[in-house]
């Protein structure tokens, strides 16, 4: 298993859970970003630049994660191009994407962005909250104990 992380707008209580989890359990980490993200020490944990523009860290992704690779994203578009290749995905309020909910989650997320468009709604999610980031505490434990258990 690697973790990759969509960095770009990855909340640091998150990427700090990331960075604990990944040292304890010894998980390659890469951190996708178009600006610089600091990484603590280790030997386990790194980051990638990428150029700046639409879709580039979200396409660099795509195309280094391979089946039982982890990627945390809040972006579902990439949510299901990771899962159509065998990974999986996982949002910072603990979502977690598979092949039997992911298009359900973008057409959620499309027929969304369509009210936003024509001026029915308006506005994102809510600000990440404790019961959020202990829901992806919780399931990023899951999928680390499943992962390590299948590479046994």
């Amino acid at each position: 298993m690697h973790i990759w992380v969509d960095a770009d707008a990855c909340p640091k209580t998150i990427k700090n859970i990331l960075f604990k989890a990944a040292d304890r359990q010894l998980i390659p980490m890469t951190l996708v970003a178009n600006h610089h993200i600091a990484t603590p020490p280790s030997k386990v944990i790194k980051s990638i630049q990428v150029a700046q523009g639409f879709d580039v860290a979200d396409n660099t992704i795509v195309k280094q994660v391979t089946s039982g690779d982890l990627v945390i994203t809040s972006d579902v578009p990439l949510a299901a191009d990771v899962v159509a290749k065998g990974a999986e995905a996982l949002n910072p309020r603990g979502i977690h994407y598979t092949r039997e909910n992911v298009q359900s989650y973008l057409h959620r997320r499309n027929r969304a962005e369509e009210m936003r468009a024509i001026g029915q709604t308006n506005g994102g999610p809510s600000a990440l909250d404790k019961k959020s980031i202990q829901n992806f505490a919780n399931a990023l434990d899951r999928i680390i104990a499943r992962g390590h258990k299948t590479q046994t």
